[in-house]
């Protein structure tokens, strides 16, 4: 249990802004061993920082006035309180890699795109486009049901961080291999680890369900699926792998597809 600690306060350290420093932080420690082994963690990040936001979107629902642009401003709060917690750590692969791909079709060219850490026409538009989807389906569904929504929020951050998990034990890590920041996560994924943030996964799932077991769960992880699929095909076809910024990218868009096949269900 001490050393699952460590590896889950690694992870916190590494994918979000929450503060785990000073003798804390010397007492996680840190080797490359250790951050792969974190990385059945990630879903366990995703309960934390959903469960903050979907705290953040709850007080707001029930602070503001009873009007129609409620919503939207909780939407809007909850969006920035993750992207607090996070640094924009996943927004950031995202534009990455949109400039990336969007900006050459060869395979060197839009990897060398990706490293520059300047954002470009098509990393500005994937990003405001993806979060008005997020603000716009969050608002949605609190019109609908606003505690289904709360819980909605808090499922789709576990399995958004449940998908890379995914890219990095079936494909292989591409780009800049002495100088990434997610090489030593693919350098071994062990079925421990991936099946450990299946655990955190499954027990999330099990959570939301056990508060709202008529909701059509099925639809938000297939919409997630349905993300994760797309974003693995296409790092195959144009990248032959992924990297850093591919992954931040997967978490995205399957967060954005959980909150639209939530949506179309319950339509």
């Amino acid at each position: 249990m001490k050393q699952a600690l460590r590896h889950y306060l690694l992870a916190l350290q590494f994918f979000t802004r929450i503060p785990v420093t000073g003798r804390l932080a010397a007492w996680v420690g840190y080797s490359p061993a250790m951050l792969r082994a974190s990385t059945a963690h990630f879903p366990g990040v995703g309960w934390l920082v959903g469960g903050l936001c979907a705290l953040v979107f709850w007080g707001l629902l029930l602070g503001l006035p009873p009007v129609p642009a409620a919503p939207w401003v909780a939407a809007l709060g909850c969006t920035v309180a993750s992207v607090m917690l996070t640094g924009a750590f996943h927004e950031d692969g995202l534009a990455d890699l949109a400039d990336g791909l969007g900006g050459s079709h060869q395979r060197e060219r839009a990897l060398e795109i990706m490293k520059d850490s300047r954002i470009g026409s098509f990393g500005a538009i994937a990003l405001v486009l993806a979060l008005f989807t997020k603000v716009a389906l969050l608002a949605l569904l609190a019109q609908a049901n606003a505690y289904l929504a709360v819980l909605v929020l808090f499922a789709a951050h576990v399995t958004s961080r449940t998908a890379p998990l995914f890219v990095i034990k079936g494909m292989a890590h591409v780009g800049d291999v002495a100088g990434s920041k997610s090489k030593p996560l693919a350098d071994s994924l062990a079925w421990g680890s991936f099946f450990g943030g299946l655990l955190w996964w499954g027990l999330a799932m099990g959570l939301v369900m056990w508060r709202w077991p008529t909701a059509p769960w099925w639809a938000g992880v297939l919409g997630a699926a349905l993300g994760l699929a797309w974003m693995a095909r296409l790092l195959h076809r144009r990248l032959q792998g992924f990297t850093g910024d591919g992954l931040g990218a997967t978490q995205q868009v399957s967060e954005v597809g959980f909150y639209l096949g939530m949506a179309l269900a319950l339509s």
